[in-house]
Order: structure tokens, then sequence, then C-alpha cells
């Protein structure tokens, strides 16, 4: 994501010795024209770095300007030049890892709670057997350096020692093996889980809200982010355990065998504890802005992938190859950046490892040489510091890896946490099939900031067929979406049947809508399942009726012509969105996967925009026949059609301008739809003045 910022200023008149400044607080509120999220802190104390204030004396004015920062994915400049990264983004060092960020981060593994139990008890058992390596060594040494004398009698201890030890070394890997088991099985179910919860999410939200959320940004938090987190959640607390016990373990029989070598050895850890702090808030914030960034990339390569042959037809494929490049060295730099950091960490705490080293070697060779620690003890306690040692290095790396988690989580959590603004199900669900009147009543809405519809009113009456006819970008699908509810207006109301359809059930509204649209969209499969596809999922139909519905629906469409081209029949592949079709093919199935559910209201934007004229002729003669008795909103630019609808509603500037026939619109003189059909191409030659 990019990171911009914004500035925001306002004027307080106040007295001199006012303080309100220090007691304002700034909330976060969503841009209205961006729907981004903005990232303040609370209060305007914290935020003295980034405040500007100026004060006029004699007016006791104060001019506050504070910066925020808005994570957003534009669009509009994703094909531009790229700027550096240093200029896009801004390093937020300051991150602090909240308790509830971790508490809920937990509750994703709530499910596996008993899988997890069963591999930490695993994981104690295995830490507990390594960690008796050091001291089972310290006994061996012991007992030659004590037995040296009798060799008999130090050959019977070393048998029944080195005996017992097998036993618990086996013991040991059986255990390890159940823990990496268990936490692996339950990381993939963790993963899986989380997918299906981000998914679900992403289904719910409106349809506007993908209109500032790419689709590679969304794949890649599906994909990458969710991965990342699932990890974390077994393999990485798996490691984190085990490093934390053994830390413990070996902490403890240090201070068992000498307490006072143990201070020595240890005096070195409250430093670097200290410097893992600061260097986990580090990595948290670099983490984050790793992974908007790698989503920006994937973004990119998504829609150059999706358009290959736009691309080609440009032989643009140069150009899109160093856009990519520079979206990676972006990425490099911030890996660089992290890199960095990882390596000075791991270089300070493996020295501190060391240092522990020296002065246990240091000071314990003076115990031994005064006999205050055997030579076995020695070599034990060394152990156990080399223990501590490597331990403290994986507890750095569990800390590294906690925070990345902490990071990618932070940006599924905005997707699972927000509400969508139009509700995926829920409302009122009349028990009577609608009658198809339509009406919209002053309905305003704005399209990027701008007014598109302004007060906009239309009436379709049941069992009708309207035309609507304009220029380019006038609101013609937009006001189709607004009657499917894709979209609320921003005022007034669109009702059905005299009822306000955000009073409705979106399943039910849908369930009684046959949609169209300019540029079908098919899914990966067969013919038959896309003409399914626009079955309702609480249809009643039994299996025999679905498949004499889908038949009737598919031979309205033309489409029995396309099926018996290929010996698989209705089972013919249609391709990655419908890529082994034409165009006028794809048309047909959308044509009849939109009337497969017998629907009672039919929106056909430009539905026979691609067909040829022949395909178009049976087309339409099939929807001539299906649209009896059903409300039909048409948007279209071709002649035949527009002549063929009971009336024809032109909009301009906003709102509908004429209303009436073919006929009565075109004896108006200066009438906007005739001017509006003069300039068509398909104009017939004696209707041109």
């Amino acid at each position: 994501m990019l990171q911009n910022f914004i500035l925001k200023g306002f004027q307080v008149k106040l007295p001199s010795r006012t303080k309100i400044l220090n007691k304002l607080t700034i909330y976060n509120r969503p841009c209205r024209h961006c729907a981004s999220r903005l990232y303040s802190s609370q209060k305007i104390q914290v935020l003295h770095c980034n405040l500007e204030r100026k004060t006029l004396s004699k007016t006791n004015i104060f001019t506050v300007k504070t910066r925020r920062y808005t994570s957003e994915v534009d669009a509009q400049k994703k094909n531009g030049q790229i700027e550096t990264l240093k200029d896009k983004t801004v390093i937020a060092t300051n991150v602090k890892l909240k308790s509830s960020e971790l508490r809920r981060l937990f509750s994703l593994a709530g499910p596996e709670k008993w899988t997890l139990t069963g591999a930490i008890g695993f994981l104690i058992i295995s830490s507990s057997v390594t960690m008796a390596v050091p001291f089972s060594l310290g006994k061996v040494l012991d007992i030659i350096y004590d037995t040296t004398s009798d060799l008999g009698a130090a050959r019977e201890k070393l048998d029944s020692l080195c005996l017992m030890l097998c036993g618990v070394f086996l013991l040991g890997g059986l255990c390890n093996f159940g823990r990496v088991y268990l936490m692996s099985i339950s990381g993939q179910r963790m993963t899986q889980a989380l997918r299906k919860q981000v998914f679900g999410a992403i289904m719910r939200q409106e349809t506007q809200w993908f209109s500032k959320n790419s689709t590679g940004e969304l794949v890649n938090r599906l994909s990458a982010d969710t991965q990342l987190v699932g990890r974390n959640l077994s393999q990485n607390v798996s490691d984190g355990l085990r490093s934390f016990f053994m830390v413990g373990a070996g902490t403890g029989m240090m201070f068992y065998m000498s307490p006072s070598l143990a201070l020595i050895g240890l005096c070195v850890v409250p430093p670097v504890s200290v410097l893992a702090v600061i260097y986990g808030r580090f990595v948290r914030s670099i983490t984050r802005q790793l992974q908007d960034t790698l989503a920006d990339t994937s973004e990119l390569a998504e829609e150059k992938i999706s358009n290959i042959k736009t691309v080609k037809a440009f032989s643009k494929e140069k150009r899109e190859c160093e856009s990519y490049a520079q979206r990676i060295e972006n990425i490099l730099t911030l890996a660089y950046k992290e890199s960095l950091a990882v390596g000075s960490f791991y270089g300070l705490t493996g020295l501190s490892g060391n240092t522990i080293i020296i002065l246990v070697l240091y000071y314990g060779g003076g115990m031994v040489a005064t006999e205050q620690l055997t030579v076995g003890n020695l070599t034990s306690f060394l152990l156990y510091a080399a223990y501590v040692g490597i331990s403290i290095g994986g507890l750095s790396s569990f800390y590294t890896e906690m925070n990345k988690g902490i990071g990618a989580a932070t940006r599924l959590w905005e997707i699972v946490d927000r509400e969508p603004k139009i509700p995926v199900s829920g409302g009122l669900r009349p028990v009577d099939r609608p009658h198809g009147e339509i009406i919209l009543e002053n309905v305003t809405y704005n399209y990027g900031g701008a007014p598109l519809l302004k007060g906009l009113n239309l009436h379709l009456h049941p069992g009708k067929s309207v035309a609507l006819v304009g220029r380019s970008g006038c609101g013609k699908s937009t006001i189709a979406s607004l009657i499917l509810r894709l979209y609320d207006p921003e005022n007034g109301r669109i009702l059905l049947d005299g009822r306000d359809i955000r009073e409705l059930d979106p399943v039910w509204l849908r369930s009684h809508l046959g949609f169209v649209s300019q540029e079908p969209v098919l899914f990966t499969g067969s013919i038959k399942e896309n003409i399914l596809y626009g079955l309702d999922e609480e249809s009643t139909l039994e299996e025999n009726d679905k498949e004499e519905a889908w038949l009737q629906a598919a031979k309205a469409a033309q489409l029995q012509e396309l099926a018996n081209q290929s010996r698989a029949g209705w089972e013919r592949q249609v391709g990655a969105g419908g890529s082994e079709l034409s165009g006028g093919q794809k048309q047909r199935v959308a044509i009849a996967r939109a009337i497969v559910k017998n629907p009672k209201i039919l929106i056909l934007d430009e539905a026979t925009s691609a067909l040829d004229t022949y395909s178009e002729y049976l087309v339409d003669k099939a929807l001539k026949e299906i649209s009896r008795e059903r409300t039909v909103l048409t948007i279209a630019h071709r002649l035949s059609t527009i002549q063929s609808a009971d009336e024809v509603a032109v909009i301009g500037n906003g709102v509908i301008v004429e209303k009436g026939s073919y006929k009565e619109l075109m004896e108006k003189p200066n009438g906007y739809f005739r001017e509006l059909i003069t300039h068509q191409t398909f104009m017939k030659p004696k209707e041109k003045s």
C-alpha cells in the first residue's frame, strides 16, 4: 500500500492561556471519497513531531495542522511512473505490541487447543530429554576421573548409565516426532480456517469496496498473510516454547551447579532483552510495509497477466517488465532494511552467547583449579550455557516471527472486522412473487466524488419493457446496479411493488432479478455449470426440474449449435473467464444463466451487443418470448433494441430528460433523443436529416 500524507487544518479562536489543544482528541474517521482508514494517534499530545501550530497574538487564533497517514491503492496511478519507496512510505518505528493483539492472534488456535496441548506435552518431554544430555555427560566425566584406578567399576557404571540414556533418548525422539506432527497438522487446519474466514469476509463486502481494494492485494492477503499467521501459530509457537523451556531449564541447572558462576555468565542477558524489544517494534513495522508493497506488486502482476492480450496488442511487454522490476526493487529496498536489522540483532545475540562461554571458561577454570567445581560439573555448566545461548537465539527468532505474524494478522483483521454497508442477507422476504413494478424516486448517486445521478425519477411498469438511452458515462449501468442493490443511492429510494428495496432481503430481491452485463463473465467449468450458476441456491426444484429448467434456458438463448459443435456437448469447457468461447457465445451463455431462474424482472445491459445479426435476431426472439408478463429494463444503443421497447427513457445530465415511445420521441423536432439517434452509427439513411 502507498503511504501518503493527509494534511488537515482548522482554526480555533481561544484565550491566550487556554490549554485545550493538549486535551483535544482526534478520532479515526474514514475519508468519504477514498474510503480508506486513517491511521493516527489518538491524542494530539503524542503527535508533537507531526504538529504544526501558528499563533496570531493579536487575534488569539491558533492554526493547527495535523499530519496523518492513510493506506491507499491509487488504481489510476499504478501504471504511471513509480516513485522511490522513500517518497511513498513512512516507517513508523514506535509500534508497540499490544496484549489485545496477541490475545486475538492466539484465539485463532482455540479450536485446536487439545491438539496443541498434546503437542506441548510432547514438547516438554522431548526438551527435558535434551536438557538431560549435559548433566549426563558431566556424570560420565566424573565417573571417569573419580574411578581411574578401578576400570571394572567404571565400566559397570558407564554401561548402566548409557543403557538408561538410550531409553531416555528413544523416548525423546518419539516425543519430538509427536510434537512436530501435531503442530504441523494443527497449523494447516488453522490456516485453512483463517482463509475461510477471510474469504467469507471478502465475499460479504459491498461492490463499491472492491473498487478501492484490488484483486491482487486481496489474493495476497488470502494466501501469503494467512500462511504467515498459520505458521506463527504452529511451528513458530512450538519453536518458541521449546526455546523458552530450554532457557528456563538451562538457567535453573546453571544456578543449581554454581550460583556465582551463573550470575557472572548471565550478566549480558538484560541488555540483550532491551535490544530485543526495540528490534521487535522495528521488525513489526517493516514487515507490514513489506507485505503491503508485496500486495501492490501482486496487484500489478495480476492485472497485466489477466489482460495479456491488450499488453501484447500494444507491444508493451518491455514496459510492463520494467514496471514490475521497479516494484520488485521497492520490495528489495525494504528487504535490505529488514535484513540489516535481523543481521545486526542476530550478530549481537550471537556475540552475547559467546561472551557467556568466555566468562564461564575464565571463572570456571579458576574454580576447577581451586577444587570448588568438578571437571564434569564445569563441562555440564558449559553445555548448559551453550544451550541457553542457542535458545536465546531461538527466542529472538520466535520474537521476530511473532511480530511478522502480528503485522500480517492486523491486515487480515481489517477485512474480517469490516461491516459491509450492504448486507449479504437479512430483511423482509415477501411470500408472494413480486409484480415487477419498480420506481426510482429522486435518486442521487456520486461516482468518484462527482455527481452522476441528480434526483433521477423513473417508473418501470409491470410487464412492460423500457429502453434506457443516453450518452456513454451518463449512468445507465449505474441504474441497473442500483436496482440490483449492488450500490445504495446517496439520496432518494428505489421501490419494488411500493416497498423500499433496502428493507428487503438482498438474496430474495436478486432471486427475482435476471441480469446480463455488457461484458459477461463466465467461470471455469462447463456450459451447463455456468448456466446452473444462475439458479437460486434456495430453489426447491427437484433434480429433474432443474435439468429441464437449464435446458429450456439454453435453448431460449440459442445455445444448441454451440453444444453440438463439440463431442462434450453441454459439458464443453468454456475456459478461464470464457476464453474458449467467442464474444457472442459468451453473451448467449450469460443470457441463459440470467433466465434460468425464471426472474420476474430482467435487466439487460447491452445484452446483444456482441452478437451477429442472425444470432441477435434469434436471441431477441427468445427474449421477447420470455419477456411476457415480465418487467424488462434494457440498456441499449442499437436501433432495433430501442424500437422494440414499449417505452424509451432518455438520460441527460443525471436525470430523465425525455420519456415516451420511440415514435413519439422521434417526432420531436429538437428533441434530445432525436439528436442522440442522429449521431448513432446504426441510424438508417432515411432517418438522417
